[in-house]
């Protein structure tokens, strides 16, 4: 896989681009939210994130990743309009399919995906949040963006509580939301699901609709 430094107004970001890229193609794309320990301004220590570390060993990993990253003082919610910003010009990329674009984040950014997908559910056809949280009385917004939460069962930097009632707020308004629970994990909740090929492959069994 290929990576290559980018910048969007004053946010540097990570473009990873699958194997046999080729411009004229239309390619799933997949936005990637950190969490506080990859804050910086340094994009090599995004690159060793443990998302890119685990899904570089993938055979022919077929998303267009792009990740931004969150300067060492701030959070996601810090740079809001910035990040959707991102996200909508990402969407439009000429290389981007718009009907496969997908969110994934964890602690912190599993907090950024929830509010970000719920900010712009027309954007994604599908999400998953990772040991995140949000504001679940406005969760009805992702009543037609399929969501896949995760979460350990002993954590206790976020409870479980936080995806708990996201999940059931998106599932009372109708939607489509299941949460997995890893029953002996602590916070870490991201290295099983970045190993379990299932969840991309569930990513990509999600399309958008055209009217959003």
């Amino acid at each position: 896989m290929q990576y290559k430094t980018e910048q969007f107004e004053s946010m540097p970001y990570l473009l990873r681009l699958p194997d046999g890229y080729r411009e004229i193609g239309r390619y799933p794309l997949l936005l990637f939210l950190h969490g506080a320990g990859t804050r910086g301004e340094n994009l090599q220590m995004l690159q060793e994130n443990p998302f890119f570390r685990i899904t570089n060993a993938y055979e022919n990993f077929p998303f267009l990743t792009a990740a931004p990253q969150c300067r060492a003082n701030e959070t996601w919610f810090d740079r809001f309009e910035t990040l959707i910003a991102f996200a909508e010009q990402m969407a439009i990329r000429p290389d981007v399919d718009p009907q496969r674009v997908y969110l994934i984040g964890a602690s912190m950014g599993g907090y950024g995906t929830w509010q970000l997908a719920m900010s712009r559910p027309d954007l994604f056809a599908a999400i998953i949040p990772i040991c995140g949280g949000g504001m679940y009385w406005n969760a009805a917004r992702l009543k037609n963006v399929p969501v896949r939460a995760f979460h350990g069962k002993r954590d206790s930097t976020v409870c479980i509580e936080e995806s708990e009632k996201m999940v059931e707020a998106v599932r009372r308004a109708g939607g489509d939301a299941q949460l997995t629970v890893y029953p002996e994990n602590g916070h870490d909740a991201w290295t099983d699901t970045y190993q379990n090929p299932d969840v991309f492959a569930w990513l990509l069994t999600r399309q958008k609709t055209v009217d959003g």
